[in-house]
């Protein structure tokens, strides 16, 4: 457990093919069922201060109380998902840990040193902000708020993965406004 965010809750995998890799997670790891949204609704997107419109594509599964996210750029946009890209590098861009007092910790964190990099919101409530913390390939920091719809889908996905028997191996995301 970190002594500064509690627990990693998410890991994070920067990916060329996302299908390919929901494929190769659920047959030959058995981790599943994946929640797959082809393109995230992203509000509010920043990359170094400078707002941009982002297409990425998204898998979120379980593997016990770890979550698992594919994700793959669809478009150009600068964002560290590119830069890694960029680097020659695939595979884990991030850990996350995640939060209901958002901007508690994101003053703490921003007190401590830490430098924001990239934000956006995914839902109401739903705010991410990565950080500047890349010192070896795949230790971003991103603080993800769980306080909203967002929280209550990552409920819904830990519990799929609970006894997955392996049928329908990728399952469209949630509707995060029903939620």
């Amino acid at each position: 457990m970190s002594r500064f965010l509690g627990e990693i809750r998410q890991l994070g995998y920067v990916v060329h093919d996302i299908e390919a890799a929901m494929d190769y997670w659920s047959t030959t790891l058995g981790v599943g069922p994946w929640f797959y949204n082809p393109k995230v609704p992203i509000k509010n997107y920043r990359y170094h201060g400078q707002a941009h419109e982002p297409h990425n594509s998204v898998a979120l599964a379980n593997s016990g109380y770890v979550q698992v996210e594919l994700i793959q750029t669809r478009n150009d946009v600068p964002s560290m998902y590119r830069d890694f890209l960029q680097a020659g590098r695939t595979g884990l861009q991030h850990v996350a840990y995640w939060t209901a007092d958002y901007d508690a910790d994101l003053a703490r964190l921003t007190a401590q040193g830490f430098k924001p990099v990239m934000s956006g919101e995914v839902g109401e409530r739903g705010r991410f902000i990565y950080f500047d913390t890349e010192y070896h390939p795949g230790t971003v920091i991103e603080l993800s708020e769980v306080a909203g719809p967002k929280g209550k889908m990552f409920d819904l996905i830990r519990s799929a993965s609970e006894g997955w028997d392996g049928s329908e191996p990728v399952r469209p995301f949630p509707d995060l406004s029903k939620l």
